[in-house]
């Protein structure tokens, strides 16, 4: 099983959420609301610190855990709706995950997806 992060523009997340449904394996998704700082430096590429000129910007982070055979096309799916081709457009993270428990009826592993 594989734990899918990705963190995108707030704006694309319908183009994403429409993705993901067409999938014909979709597994859901957790969203949270996020604020964030990006690697870049903003205007000037430089940055010089104060007490406070920090710029967060908005992001949405999506998290889906799903089966590892449909890890690959889940990140696809993701990354093409989210790309603007635009700097800050985002991140997909992919992880191992041990083990799954669903709280409602204690199924595990896959039964548990």
């Amino acid at each position: 099983m594989k734990e899918i992060t990705a963190i995108i523009q707030p704006h694309t997340l319908s183009h994403v959420m429409h993705a993901l449904h067409a999938l014909p394996h979709f597994p859901g998704v957790t969203l949270l609301d996020a604020h964030g700082q990006g690697r870049g430096r903003g205007t000037g590429g430089a940055f010089r610190p104060s007490e406070d000129n920090f710029t967060f910007h908005k992001k949405t982070v999506l998290l889906v855990t799903c089966d590892a055979a449909h890890a690959d096309s889940v990140v696809a799916a993701i990354a093409q709706a989210a790309r603007t081709g635009n700097k800050g457009d985002g991140l997909i993270t992919v992880k191992d995950v041990a083990r799954v428990i669903r709280i409602r009826t204690g199924e595990t592993a896959g039964q548990a997806l």
